[in-house]
């Protein structure tokens, strides 16, 4: 069956907005978003190293297939981030070593895949960065069709193609893309009370003076 590809023109975000958010944590991200717009725990990074800031290139694939995933790997353009709905299935795995060295010859920022990939090790030691729901040796099938650059989800999310994904060891937040110059500026307020609170905390303050607790009262 064919692979489908949907019409797609996001806004690409200038290198300056990208550089900024490579020191913001997915974490940080998260919170501000109401502490949402994180992924699944079970979608993690192959080594703690990893680590993604890029836009979303979004693959629909059908469960134990990967047809879809190659025909966007071949449009991919240097520095998006493949972001794949394999349905979740982490029985068989939808990509390997050949396609990682295909995705680093091509420049692809990295992988985020709800589903199992395989040869890890491989992935690891080339220094791509994959987040994963699973690993598993069993390869996939071919030719059973798909879909490239339409809205997805995955790891639990609503994912569009453009969205800023970032990924480290805690795990993979997607940003919108009509937030980010929000989520940034909230982010940088985040970060600067943070250095506050390390201060504070170097001088002899504890956590609780600082952002408070429920009293402490005697058991009955």
């Amino acid at each position: 069956m064919p692979v489908r590809q949907y019409k797609t023109d996001f806004r690409r975000l200038p290198q300056t907005i990208l550089d900024a958010f490579a020191e913001i944590p997915a974490a940080v991200a998260s919170d501000c978003q109401e502490r949402g717009w994180t992924m699944a725990a079970a979608i993690s990074p192959l080594a703690p190293s990893m680590r993604i800031v890029a836009q979303a290139r979004t693959v629909d694939c059908m469960a134990a297939d990967n047809s879809a995933l190659h025909a966007a790997l071949n449009l991919c353009e240097p520095g998006e981030v493949l972001v794949c709905d394999a349905k979740g299935f982490t029985d068989s795995a939808v990509f390997g070593g050949l396609m990682t060295r295909a995705c680093l010859a091509r420049g692809v920022a990295g992988l985020v895949i709800d589903g199992a990939v395989r040869d890890s090790q491989e992935i690891v030691e080339l220094g791509f960065p994959c987040f994963a729901r699973g690993v598993v040796p069993r390869g996939p099938h071919k030719n059973f069709g798909g879909a490239i650059d339409g809205p997805i989800a995955c790891g639990g999310l609503p994912v569009s193609p453009g969205d800023l994904i970032l990924g480290d060891a805690d795990g993979v937040t997607v940003i919108p893309l009509a937030r980010v110059e929000a989520v940034l500026e909230a982010a940088r307020a985040i970060l600067a009370k943070e250095e506050k609170a390390l201060a504070a905390i170097a001088d002899g303050k504890t956590l609780s003076d600082l952002y408070g607790v429920p009293e402490v009262v005697p058991a009955d």
